[in-house]
């Protein structure tokens, strides 16, 4: 599951495994080490990769399947705005599975 979630954030982020090693400070063949769960991160890695791409270390894991969106810097007005958005796509998300069945 850790090796999973590592590649998949990392691939919805466009990095290969070189730029996400750089960012890391750790080696291309430790990334590819996650991915495949041959071993994992220790837990300080574990939290810079969390931190890195703004998940919690639950996530990482598998314990949950929430994932956070970052609104630093936003005004309330903005943070609404992007509150209304997801619940509009989650509102047409289940509208379109009731249309397919």
């Amino acid at each position: 599951m850790l090796g999973d979630r590592i590649r998949e954030l990392r691939k919805s982020h466009s990095l290969s495994q070189v730029e996400l090693a750089e960012q890391l400070h750790v080696s291309k063949q430790t990334i590819s080490n996650w991915e495949n769960n041959n071993i994992p991160p220790s837990i300080d890695t574990l939290i810079r990769i969390a931190t890195f791409f703004d998940v919690s270390t639950d996530y990482l894991l598998g314990f949950s399947n929430k994932r956070m969106l970052n609104v630093d810097g936003l005004s309330d007005l903005q943070i609404a705005h992007l509150q209304a958005v997801i619940q509009d796509i989650l509102g047409n998300s289940a509208r379109d599975t009731e249309c397919e069945n």
